[in-house]
């Protein structure tokens, strides 16, 4: 399953680094084939733009999100995952703060080996 990403600080980089799964940061490119996003979250709950032009031009290949954030935001924690899930109609894999822990990790893999079984088979 292919994974692209959209990492500002370097939290959402990080912890697809630690997943040991292969990812690509979003780019002017199409995506043809199903795939995951994971990014981060701005200000008070949004997506950032970077990704939103992104969705718009790939979103109908979209099977997946998860986002970091920082528990500090409260009900926004990791809302760009609400925002995309809902606009998109994909499940939420995962949230995580900042660039995750070793329990993140692991949920993570788990549900990218899933999700992708899911599709292999179809």
């Amino acid at each position: 399953m292919r994974i692209v990403y959209y990492s500002l600080v370097g939290n959402v980089r990080r912890f697809l680094a630690k997943t040991g799964l292969p990812a690509q940061p979003i780019g002017d490119y199409d995506v043809d084939e199903p795939f995951v996003i994971v990014t981060n979250t701005l200000g008070f709950g949004e997506v950032p733009e970077p990704v939103a032009r992104f969705l718009v031009r790939n979103g109908r290949n979209l099977v997946g999100v998860a986002s970091s954030g920082n528990r500090n935001w409260g009900e926004n924690f990791g809302k760009a995952a609400d925002i995309i899930a809902k606009e998109y109609d994909v499940p939420i894999l995962l949230k995580f703060e900042l660039s995750g822990t070793d329990d993140d990790v692991r949920i993570f893999t788990e549900r990218m080996r899933e999700i992708d079984e899911t599709y292999r088979t179809e």
